[in-house]
């Protein structure tokens, strides 16, 4: 019969047959390794989105709308590509949203920012 080894330390394993670690301790440590790249690259993204929303945030203050330059928000740290949803409106217009706020590219590189806590939103 050959010999199974720990697939963490590479120790030879003793009991079922099935056992693909030695010991509790090699499986967390393998699967904590294997589940950190996950971890990361959500992690890195959900700080994009929380950015988004705290700029966003930071321009709106206790208005309804506000139109501000592209240009400005980018500088801030902007992601415009990293949102949480979209709303497509009856007119044809696409809002994207980081969370409750949401921004509308409109004319001459200017950002229409908004704020919505309808539940009628899209998941992008």
């Amino acid at each position: 019969m050959e010999e199974k080894t720990c697939s963490e330390c590479h120790r030879i394993i003793r009991g079922r047959s099935d056992k693909k670690f030695c010991d509790d301790n090699c499986r967390n440590v393998f699967n904590n390794r294997k589940n950190s790249n996950d971890e990361d690259v959500l992690r890195k993204i959900n700080r994009k989105l929380k950015r988004n929303r705290r700029i966003l945030e930071t321009y709106l203050g206790e208005e309804k709308m506000v139109k501000v330059n592209k240009v400005k928000l980018l500088s801030e740290g902007f992601s415009i590509d990293y949102h949480t949803h979209i709303l497509n409106t009856n007119k044809g217009q696409t809002y994207y949203f980081s969370y409750e706020y949401g921004f509308l590219e409109i004319e001459n590189g200017m950002m229409l920012i908004v704020k919505n806590s309808k539940e009628k939103q899209k998941t992008a």
